[in-house]
């Protein structure tokens, strides 16, 4: 199983008739989209840390890296490795004296702890080939401006 490193491009709301959802789209070096629909308040986690923005009381995410790191727990990645009927499944890497232990999580939490802990996000390649996109973002809005109105 070959890993692609991903960036977060960004928190979106795709709008359309039928509904209005929170996406996070990622992106690796080769232009490939990969839209991945969450919750909303995982959509304002993720927002959140990837604009550095320290909450007055800390969110869940926040809480669960406070924690692990009261354990010297460390999170070495994320990985996004499969889906199944539109579902995506991934596993936060987490190292601890010397051990390595997989996490299952969503991808949303995932991405949530994995940029609070400056950690990278890694895409299975064969996923990014099937579910990846090249198509323009441009009629998605972003969440904070969403969130604005």
């Amino acid at each position: 199983m070959q890993q692609v490193r991903c960036e977060v491009r960004g928190v979106f709301v795709a709008i359309n008739d039928a509904a209005t959802v929170p996406v996070v789209v990622l992106t690796d070096r080769a232009g490939r989209r990969l839209p991945i629909f969450v919750g909303l308040w995982e959509a304002v986690s993720i927002n959140s840390a990837q604009n550095k923005e320290v909450p007055p009381r800390p969110f869940t995410h926040d809480l669960f890296l406070d924690l692990m790191g009261k354990f010297a727990i460390s999170v070495r990645q994320l990985d996004i490795d499969s889906v199944e009927e539109g579902v995506y499944y991934a596993h936060l890497v987490l190292s601890s004296g010397g051990r390595t232990e997989f996490l299952d999580c969503r991808p949303s939490d995932g991405i949530a702890v994995a940029l609070r802990a400056n950690a990278p996000v890694f895409v299975d390649e064969a996923l990014l080939a099937a579910a990846g996109q090249e198509e323009s973002i441009s009629s998605m809005v972003e969440i904070s401006a969403f969130l604005q109105k």
